[in-house]
């Protein structure tokens, strides 16, 4: 094998890196079995190891993504979210420390080889989707949002729902929604505070038609907040509710998550505001003729 691997291509119309305008975010993370997810990365990602942090369980994480992105023709928003399982290159297991989940969580690996392997992407933009698909191997498939996330233009809180459904893309290329739910999510932070975690650039890794594997840093700005939830008090705080049909994500997540454990941790990252426009005020006016 030659010591110098060739890029993946980029093709058109396609730039990289990709610029993220302004970028909303949270992730939920379950400790569970780790057969299970062996099995499910094995056929997906043959050549990533699952990783593995207390009494030997295995990282599922799900992560959702509102971000806003300004191209040359104008401005465009997406929203998906991603079934992933917490991974890294079996070719570079010497190179990894020994983290408990919530020194991964804050950061502490710093090889950044502990990576997300994409098992769902389910995403509300065509052109997203296709991007992903060519650009990072990702397994991207089209679906629509309903959310209720923390915001300065809404009531005050720091609890986030967000409910996904499927949906197809058109003879037209645009998206056609279905009714039928794919997951619920919901989590409520509310009380409880965050602490700052490094843990970005993130590695999102994909293994593309060839079979060849990949790997793409996600660069973000500022730190994360993360949320430690392993305490049995918070238990509640985080919701998940699956279909009963096995469409979409629900059947391998409900292979994951048999058991139904509690989440252990949550991470939010939300782009601070860049302007305001301010309340409106009277002013003086002289007598009507």
């Amino acid at each position: 094998m030659s010591a110098h691997l060739p890029l993946p291509p980029v093709p058109d119309p396609f730039r990289l890196p990709f610029h993220y305008g302004a970028l909303h975010q949270i992730g939920v993370d379950w400790l569970v079995d780790p057969e299970p997810v062996r099995d499910l990365l094995a056929k997906h990602h043959p050549d990533l190891t699952a990783a593995t942090f207390e009494d030997g369980r295995a990282l599922v994480s799900l992560n959702y993504q509102l971000y806003f992105a300004q191209y040359a023709f104008g401005g465009g928003v997406t929203q998906e979210i991603e079934v992933n399982v917490i991974a890294f290159p079996t070719a570079d297991a010497g190179r990894l420390p020994r983290l408990t989940y919530a020194q991964y969580a804050r950061g502490w690996d710093q090889t950044k080889l502990l990576g997300i392997a994409r098992v769902h992407v389910v995403c509300d933009n065509p052109f997203a989707i296709r991007a992903g698909r060519e650009l990072y191997a990702e397994p991207k498939y089209p679906g629509w949002f309903e959310v209720g996330l923390p915001s300065l233009n809404g009531p005050e809180g720091t609890t986030w729902t967000v409910r996904c459904k499927a949906a197809a893309i058109g003879p037209d290329g645009t998206l056609e929604r279905d009714p039928s739910p794919l997951l619920d999510l919901r989590a409520e932070l509310d009380g409880l505070t965050g602490v700052a975690a490094n843990s970005a650039p993130v590695t999102g890794y994909g293994t593309d038609p060839e079979g060849r594997l990949l790997a793409g840093p996600m660069n973000v700005y500022q730190p994360y907040r993360w949320y430690d939830l392993a305490a049995p008090e918070h238990a509640g705080r985080t919701r998940l509710t699956l279909p009963s049909q096995d469409g979409g994500p629900g059947r391998d997540l409900r292979t994951l998550l048999a058991d139904e454990p509690p989440a252990v941790g949550a991470w939010t990252f939300q782009s601070p505001p860049v302007a305001a426009h301010n309340r409106p005020y009277y002013l003086p006016t002289g007598p009507r003729p």
